[in-house]
């Protein structure tokens, strides 16, 4: 009963283990995606990343933002061309799964652009919404 007991946690343990896994694949795709987006100069794709939801929460240098659409509008404001978007880089720190439906990522942005450069740190957490993982907080600086 024992052998049983053990062969069945080993079981159940790599299964997990290859959730998390494919869950963190998944959320590394969508991460690369959005770089790939911005680099490209489509803040609407760079988007498709994020919870469309009114409870959607970036925070930034000017405080919170609620909602996908006020999101969205603050991104097209403050990189209004090309040249203001550069190009995007994102180094990931620390990516701990906190359950299964939820992520939490602690990483570094940097913008390469003629107009100057950015760069900071950021923490999102992701939750997966109908089998795909969504940004649904944002913290930027």
């Amino acid at each position: 009963m024992t052998k049983r007991l053990l062969c069945l946690l080993f079981v159940l343990f790599a299964q997990n283990a290859f959730t998390q896994t494919k869950d963190a694949q998944a959320i590394l795709q969508l991460l690369s995606k959005q770089e790939n987006a911005w680099n490209q100069g489509d803040i609407t794709q760079f988007m498709q990343g994020y919870w469309e939801n009114d409870s959607l929460v970036f925070v930034g240098k000017n405080g919170l933002t609620y909602g996908y659409n006020n999101t969205l509008s603050n991104y097209k404001k403050n990189y209004p061309d090309k040249t203001y978007m550069g190009q995007l880089k994102f180094t990931i720190l620390s990516m701990q799964p906190l359950g299964k439906a939820f992520y939490s990522i602690i990483g570094k942005w940097a913008l390469t652009r003629t107009v100057g450069n950015l760069s900071g740190h950021y923490t999102l957490l992701l939750k997966k919404i109908n089998g795909q993982w969504k940004i649904v907080q944002d913290h930027s600086s």
